[in-house]
């Protein structure tokens, strides 16, 4: 059922946007909200058994990066704090794939942009629940790409192009400070995995374990549009594509520094 509240975005995303001329307008947008509402359905039920009783859930999948210094596996952990994360991302994903039916009737890419919101979903879920930096770092990407994506829908408007390459750029400082952040906890902790860092950060010096901190802060404060990198957020408001979009992306992004 974990694999599933990950997998079953993604696979939504898939159909309705490789697929969409065959499955046609109603296919893509039942297939993608049924996909994000059977997964808020399964987070619920999650919370109920690990949230209460406090049992975290782990899945691994493969190994990632096997090196002789650095060990990453490709795995999820289902935990109190990403389960209690995932039901307000899930909420206001499903409430933004129900409220675009009818809002988004009369678009003529109507595949696409179902495409681009359960690719969202998806990459939100993996940032959520990722169990190390480096796979939180795919969906922390993963989310950017997909913020430029539904700000500049409509390509051919001048001013959804300027804004959504300006939410680009701006994302990218945040992310070289958290590349950085990373890089550190390589040097020092030899490892990227969660578990590991947070059980060695007492033992560490703590002018290391600032810096770190602050190159994770600093990522955070860009992508959630804090003071002193906020410039991107207006001009994504203008360049959205809905008034309602607008919110699910600003929870999105509120969301990435409250989780850090």
């Amino acid at each position: 059922m974990y694999l599933a509240i990950v997998v079953l975005p993604i696979l939504g995303s898939i159909v309705s946007g490789l697929f969409g001329r065959k499955v046609g307008v109603s296919g893509a947008q039942l297939i993608t909200c049924i996909s994000v509402i059977t997964t808020t359905f399964m987070a619920t039920i999650g919370f109920l058994e690990v949230g209460l009783n406090n049992i975290a859930v782990s899945v691994l999948l493969f190994r990632w990066v096997d090196t002789e210094s650095l060990n990453v596996l490709w795995g999820f952990n289902f935990d109190c704090l990403t389960i209690s994360m995932l039901i307000p991302v899930l909420i206001v994903s499903s409430l933004v794939h129900i409220y675009s039916i009818g809002y988004m009737s009369h678009d003529p890419h109507n595949q696409r942009f179902f495409s681009y919101l359960s690719l969202f979903t998806f990459m939100m879920i993996v940032l959520v629940t990722a169990n190390n930096f480096l796979l939180m770092f795919v969906g922390w990407e993963g989310v950017g790409v997909c913020s430029y994506l539904l700000v500049s829908f409509w390509f051919t408007r001048i001013a959804a192009n300027q804004s959504s390459m300006s939410a680009f750029l701006t994302n990218r400082v945040g992310d070289c400070f958290l590349t950085l952040g990373m890089f550190a906890m390589i040097w020092t902790f030899g490892n990227l995995d969660y578990s590991t860092i947070f059980s060695l950060a007492p033992y560490i010096n703590g002018n290391i374990v600032t810096i770190i901190g602050i190159c994770l802060l600093i990522g955070a404060m860009a992508k959630s549009s804090q003071i002193g990198l906020h410039v991107w957020l207006p001009l994504a408001m203008e360049g959205d594509i809905f008034h309602i979009n607008n919110i699910f992306l600003f929870i999105y992004h509120k969301f990435d520094i409250g989780y850090l």
